[in-house]
């Protein structure tokens, strides 16, 4: 059975902002999937595991929220990758992204951290291994982007990512990586 890990980025201090979707997305997946999250016992945050049908596959799937800020997440993400996976082609990184549209999301393997510093900090915590998915969740820019990354999210993009079409993206887009063997 192929056994993915689900990282979504965040900053467990500022939920339901631009920068937390990674964990508004995690914590959505769990209730559609009836996984139980609970503070890791050796890792640095939040974990839920279960099996799962993703499309036509049958999928071990972990979910983890790190603790850690976003630009320092690197070190928790990769324990939780030598606790799970062990591979990176079986890790999905989920983040914000400046550079696409708000309510959109933009499938990548593997590349730059395309100036993202939770993704940088992940890939220097992997030896410079870039080869993980990453599902990039368009918040749009306006402004200092700083600034921006901390607002609130709208309660309509919340609902999207919750509840709504964008969740149902985010499934879509796990099924396509299960039904790929793993990227090594």
């Amino acid at each position: 059975m192929f056994h993915l890990l689900l990282v979504g980025l965040g900053n467990l201090p500022f939920p339901n902002t631009r920068h937390s979707v990674g964990h508004i997305i995690i914590d959505a997946l769990a209730s559609r999937f009836a996984i139980r999250m609970s503070p890791g016992k050796a890792l640095d945050g939040f974990t839920g595991h279960s099996h799962v049908i993703l499309g036509e596959s049958h999928v071990d799937l972990t979910l983890f929220k790190p603790k850690p800020f976003m630009n320092i997440t690197g070190p928790a993400v990769a324990t939780a990758l030598r606790h799970t996976t062990h591979s990176p082609g079986t890790m999905i990184v989920i983040h914000d992204s400046l550079q696409h549209t708000p309510k959109t999301l933009s499938v990548k393997f593997g590349g730059s951290a395309n100036g993202h510093n939770g993704v940088r900090s992940v890939i220097a915590a992997l030896g410079g291994d870039p080869n993980f998915y990453r599902f990039r969740i368009g918040i749009g820019r306006d402004g200092d982007a700083a600034s921006y990354v901390l607002g609130r999210l709208s309660a309509e993009e919340c609902a999207h990512w919750d509840v709504g079409g964008g969740l149902d993206m985010v499934c879509k887009e796990l099924s396509r990586v299960a039904l790929k063997p793993p990227a090594t």
